[in-house]
């Protein structure tokens, strides 16, 4: 029997928070990497997979290794860089690693519900990872009980760690629970039964798992070494670690990685709905999705904005980064040339450092400045991803207009956003959202905007090239591919209230929420 795996805290602990958590967009799914590489450092593989991936999560990150033996897993809040350092990777050794960067939609943003979970059993552990947000956490949970309640007692393979309270630790206490078959086994028994969108990978001592929900809402790629195999949630990832790209984890598929190699088999129908806002924001622009290169899509979003919305203006500029690609787009096709009037601050995401409320009243300025010589006296085409509460683009062309700009007109490269996501984005609640009961023109007057133009969702579909009907749209629309129950079987904090609150050695209560997540399925 192996020997107990450990689990290890690094840093103090502190909670992460947004430097404007008063206005938080939307906020980014998961990322996820594994790799199965026997002569490789797959620690230091993983640290950079899941660093290609800091854009997806900011709250906390983890890598689990195995030598055969054991699993370690290392996991902190904070950025990736923040969480691990060279000697920690050194201590991380092994032929077969997953790793995690967390954005949470589901649990409060704790250490306890930091990724990669880990479980042991009586023939081993599993430990796994999670990008997604299940819709039938509940009765999953309810599982859990059920089957303690059959032994008697929460024997090894049950037991939660304590505090967790996210989906990704049920699941992994389901997926543990086989005494009579293999992990694969209990996988092509279990996964049929989790509802919702879900891109996991998993391993035990000896083998790297990976499996995408039926619908293929998030992404989920499989990629080659010279000595082994990596699967992770975008391309990019893969280039960094210089592996080449094989092709996706089809919806409903299961991938197995072990020493006779890679095999595959599906649990369920393909029955595809990609997420169509990872065309517009979550996805890095150097990402290949559904085979379709994500920059050039949003350039396509631009030259298509500029066809619907043309504006007399005399400079087109982007707010970076999300929305530079949509802004070369319409520049290229309106002929209006293309500047750079906002200048950003790349090291504002998430911090340790709570802000003042004097530094909160800067607001924007703390991510974005204008470079007035470039804007002043300009009549301008301002192009962004996406409008949430209204909030940031309120302020943005408050400080143009101060910076000297004679006009400004919005462009979005994203239709109004009217509805949440159940699926692994944080919008706003329903109620906060300013399309969801503002008209376009009121909502042009409410950001004091001079024009406001949104893509229409034929356009950037069309943009895509994928078929309409193997798109998720239903932040855009409300059509929702996976069916939700009762409102009171969702919610982030769900399993928050089975787990009593704790303190650590400093009294500082470790079931507080994160900064900017707390409501992310509390929807009306």
């Amino acid at each position: 029997m192996p020997q107990p795996s450990n689990m290890r805290k690094g840093g103090d602990g502190r909670l992460t928070a947004a430097l404007d958590p008063q206005d938080s967009g939307p906020q980014d799914a998961c990322g996820v990497f594994g790799v199965w590489a026997p002569g490789e450092d797959v620690a230091k593989l993983t640290y950079y997979g899941i660093y290609a991936l800091q854009h997806r999560g900011q709250e906390s990150a983890g890598i689990a290794v195995s030598n055969g033996r054991q699993i370690l897993v290392y996991k902190d809040m904070g950025l990736v860089s923040q969480v691990f350092d060279e000697s920690t990777l050194e201590a991380l050794k092994g032929h077969l690693a997953i790793g995690h960067a967390r954005y949470s939609t589901t649990g409060a943003s704790t250490w306890e519900n930091a990724q990669p979970t880990f479980h042991p059993t009586p023939h081993g552990s599993i430990a796994l990872a999670h990008n997604g947000n299940l819709t039938n956490t509940a009765e999953l949970s309810t599982m859990v009980e059920d089957l303690a309640s059959l032994t008697g007692e929460l024997d090894l393979a049950m037991r939660r760690p304590e505090a967790s309270t996210n989906d990704t630790s049920v699941v992994t206490a389901l997926l543990a629970h086989h005494p009579d078959s293999t992990v694969e086994e209990k996988a092509m028994e279990l996964l049929p039964l989790v509802k919702g969108a879900f891109s996991f990978v998993w391993m035990d001592e000896n083998t790297l798992y990976a499996a995408r929900d039926p619908q293929g809402i998030r992404p989920l790629v499989i990629g080659r070494l010279e000595r082994g195999w990596v699967v992770a949630s975008e391309t990019a990832a893969l280039d960094i670690v210089g592996a080449s790209y094989i092709r996706e984890v089809e919806p409903g598929e299961m991938i197995v990685v072990d020493a006779d190699g890679m095999r595959s088999r599906h649990f369920a129908k393909p029955e595809p709905k990609g997420c169509l806002f990872e065309f517009v924001y979550l996805a890095r622009p150097d990402t290949v999705i559904s085979d379709q290169r994500v920059h050039s899509v949003r350039v396509e979003i631009g030259r298509r904005l500029a066809q619907a919305f043309p504006a007399d203006a005399d400079l087109v500029i982007p707010v970076p980064e999300s929305g530079t690609p949509s802004a070369i787009g319409y520049a290229e096709a309106s002929g209006i040339p293309y500047g750079m009037g906002l200048v950003k601050n790349s090291y504002v995401g998430r911090t340790f450092i709570q802000p003042s409320q004097t530094i909160r009243q800067l607001g924007i300025r703390l991510k974005l400045n204008p470079l007035r010589d470039v804007i002043e006296g300009k009549r301008l085409v301002v192009v962004d991803d996406s409008i949430v509460r209204g909030n940031t683009q309120r302020a943005l062309i408050r400080m143009l207009r101060e910076a000297g700009a004679r006009e400004v007109h919005v462009r979005i490269s994203s239709p109004p956003v009217k509805w949440p996501c159940f699926y692994g984005i944080d919008f706003a609640t329903r109620a906060e959202l300013i399309a969801n009961g503002l008209t376009n023109d009121e909502i042009c007057r409410s950001i004091d905007a001079d024009s406001l133009g949104y893509i229409s969702l034929e356009d950037l579909v069309d943009a895509t090239s994928v078929p309409k009907d193997d798109l998720c749209r239903a932040c855009f629309d409300g059509v929702y591919p996976v069916p939700l129950p009762e409102p009171e079987l969702l919610g982030k904090n769900l399993l928050e209230a089975a787990v009593p609150a704790r303190t650590d050695a400093d009294g500082l209560a470790a079931s507080l929420a994160g900064g900017g997540a707390t409501d992310a399925l509390d929807r009306p």
